[in-house]
């Protein structure tokens, strides 16, 4: 019905495509050498943009805050182990996971939800942003779906968070298994902030990782503690290879991995169950964005500036910049992702903004 509706509405557009031709032939003959006026996007051309990003919208997010249980507002919902069981039991059918139930991972189902059920709560409504892309990528490289729950246990969704010990990004890369998988960090690009690198070499990563252990927990594991500290615990465990068998062998930190990891999968499929109640029509989601290739230096108070955008908005879909500026090269262009309203006035008016006057002092002088 959404399609439908979409092929209407273009069907209704094309009327006024001549005349929006037209004008685009008009401003495409100004001489480039002399800019003499800020170009606003074609209103048909958003208008289409806008409609397409609609199309991906399901119908659940068109109804926010629809949930299929009712319970007061403070309330936090407690179930026996039987419950537990039977729903992963459910979700280990359909899995090539195990999602077994046991002590450990009940620690974690009731620390996810009784001590941070507002972490569950920014991810259901983050993902938005970033799981269409984990997907595609998963995809690609015919891994589970269930390791996009990963990155939630790694960095709550957060593309620049940092560990202790310096681990960066969604997907926590350390600096040297970072560059293992072509993420370069200098002084101003980082490119274990980069959703898209990232999230591409951190598949190569569960891929050679699963062509090693041929166990998905293991896998997990391996990702957290490194293969060295696994091997070790398969040794001291005599030489098992059942996640479970040689936990107690592995460090502290991953003897909770893989529970949170079965414990977030839970908790990402049954949050309406534990009265984590989210915003299902996010602000801004994937099908919402788009990119731009860029090897001209600009800062981001530039762009914030012709586009009237909040520097913040920029510096959360483009963390991957450390100083908050594209640098220039002549050998290579960087991506810059922008909302799907604002790549049109940035196509337009790329020469005034990398040229860093500012708007209103080009406007004054302009008005003279």
């Amino acid at each position: 019905m959404k399609w439908i509706i979409f092929f209407a509405s273009f069907l209704i557009s094309l009327n006024s495509f001549s005349e929006g031709i037209k004008h685009f032939k008009e401003k495409s003959e100004i001489d480039s050498s002399s800019i003499d006026f800020f170009i606003s996007d074609y209103p048909m051309l958003r208008t289409c943009d806008s409609i397409y990003a609609k199309g991906f919208t399901s119908e659940e997010e068109l109804h926010p805050w629809s949930f299929s249980y009712e319970f007061k507002d403070d309330s936090i919902p407690a179930y026996i182990d039987t419950t537990y069981f039977l729903r992963l039991k459910n979700m280990d059918i359909k899995s090539p996971f195990s999602f077994q139930y046991n002590d450990a991972v009940r620690s974690m189902i009731l620390f996810y939800s009784k001590r941070r059920p507002a972490l569950i709560r920014k991810v259901q409504i983050t993902k938005e942003l970033y799981f269409p892309l984990f997907e595609e990528m998963l995809d690609k490289y015919q891994l589970p779906m269930e390791l996009k729950y990963l990155a939630v246990v790694e960095s709550a969704l957060n593309p620049k968070a940092r560990s202790r010990v310096g681990a960066m990004g969604l997907w926590q890369f350390m600096p040297g298994t970072g560059r293992l998988y072509g993420l370069h960090v200098n002084s101003t690009i980082d490119d274990r902030m980069n959703v898209y690198k990232a999230t591409e070499a951190a598949c190569q990563y569960f891929s050679d990782l699963y062509a090693r252990y041929h166990d998905w927990n293991l896998v997990l594991a391996a990702y957290n503690a490194g293969p060295g500290n696994v091997n070790k615990a398969i040794r001291r465990a005599k030489t098992s290879t059942n996640y479970w068998a040689i936990r107690p062998y592995l460090p502290r930190e991953t003897q909770n991995y893989v529970p949170a990891f079965i414990a977030v999968n839970y908790l990402m499929q049954y949050s309406d169950a534990h009265n984590i109640k989210y915003d299902k029509n996010p602000k801004i989601n994937y099908y919402a964005l788009d990119t731009v290739y860029v090897n001209q230096k600009m800062t981001f108070n530039q762009i914030s500036d012709w586009l009237d955008m909040d520097v913040k908005e920029i510096t959360r879909l483009n963390p991957q910049y450390k100083k908050k500026y594209i640098p220039s090269s002549t050998r290579k262009s960087y991506v810059l992702t922008l909302p799907n309203s604002k790549i049109g006035e940035f196509i337009l008016n790329k020469e005034l903004i990398i040229s860093g006057i500012s708007r209103k002092k080009y406007d004054t002088q302009a008005s003279k």
